[in-house]
């Protein structure tokens, strides 16, 4: 029988509907890369750097080639502004300027070998740009929030094939993120504990959505997923902030993040995917708002989302901000543990 289930964290309800449910092959999908261009015309990959802006971040490999690169997005959400510009429009409507920055972490010199395919130390390789570019953002004290994500697949976003994801920095704090912030805030001000470090004990103990767990991260689909095989990951250690995470954990997480985005591939193909990182927000002073973001580092947790895009949001979730979810996260979970993972 379809429930309706609200998880403690977003507090937004999703309708679980077993009877629409399909077996894992019927979400299979063939990658037909029709935003691909070849390798000979693809501005990422190497010997055509000069088809992209120029670059703001490498590690370099050897002989002078590159093992990832950060350039500027050529077509930018955000951009530099020599002010933010405040300012109401008709008394009621308010603006600024789009001030910001939006950057492209191009992965890997190699134009088809997505994060499952490649070796861990790579992988590794990525995060540290991640932990590097973030923690150079957020020194900007016009940049409130600095949002990671990578879109894979056109259905997901993608507009280019080789592997890359995308850095924006923007000068306000998005309702959502306020929203969740808020929410851990006032849970933690009731129980003096973590919203999320609860979540994640009380998955651990019942292991029917625990994809995989180590030492370090917890890989699991969400109570209220939204979506077939949405999932997440967390650091186990309570942790408000991204860039603060140690070389031994930036080796975990790529480890499990490599083995989770290859269940995924394995079972399903080579499906579109979102990833998001969910961090903390730039703890800059506020004016007058001197406590703002002073809680963080007791009740916030960052975490990463994972999000095929298998299913279609239509009309109904559109206009009631309901999702209808025909994957009960309990079996897609058991189905992604079910997949053979190999060793690093």
């Amino acid at each position: 029988m379809p429930e309706l289930r609200r998880g403690p964290i977003t507090e937004r309800w999703v309708i679980i509907a077993p009877e629409r449910a399909k077996r894992p092959s019927d979400y299979r999908t063939e990658d037909k890369k029709e935003n691909s261009r070849p390798p000979s015309n693809c501005p990422f990959c190497p010997g055509k750097e000069e088809m992209t802006p120029p670059e703001i971040y490498r590690i370099p490999g050897e002989d002078g080639s590159w093992r990832v690169r950060v350039v500027p997005n050529k077509f930018p959400a955000m951009q530099d502004y020599p002010e933010l510009g405040r300012t109401a429009v008709d008394g009621i409507y308010d603006r600024m300027n789009g001030v910001g920055t939006h950057e492209v972490v191009i992965e890997t010199p190699s134009h088809d070998k997505e994060i499952p395919d490649l070796p861990v130390e790579q992988v590794k390789l990525i995060v540290d740009t991640y932990v590097v570019r973030l923690q150079e953002l957020m020194k900007n004290d016009w940049y409130r929030y600095v949002l990671l994500f990578k879109n894979h697949g056109k259905q997901a976003g993608a507009s280019l094939a080789h592997p890359h994801s995308q850095i924006i920095a923007t000068p306000v704090v998005p309702r959502r993120v306020r929203d969740r912030l808020q929410t851990a805030r006032e849970y933690y001000e009731r129980k003096e504990r973590c919203l999320f470090c609860d979540v994640m004990l009380m998955e651990l103990k019942s292991g029917e959505r625990i994809i995989e767990a180590t030492d370090d991260f917890v890989a699991f689909t969400p109570y209220d997923s939204r979506f077939p095989f949405e999932l997440v990951i967390y650091p186990r250690k309570h942790a408000h902030e991204f860039t603060q995470i140690c070389e031994e954990q930036r080796w975990e997480l790529a480890r499990i993040l490599k083995r989770t985005l290859f269940r995924l591939k394995h079972l399903l193909g080579d499906p579109p995917y979102n990833i998001v990182l969910h961090n903390s927000p730039n703890p800059i002073p506020r004016p007058g708002k001197p406590g703002y973001w002073t809680t963080l580092q007791y009740d916030y947790h960052w975490r990463m989302a994972i999000i095929p895009r298998l299913t279609l949001v239509a009309g109904f979730e559109w206009g009631t901000g309901l999702y209808i979810n025909p994957m009960p996260p309990e079996d897609a979970a058991r189905y992604l543990r079910e997949v053979e993972v190999p060793e690093d």
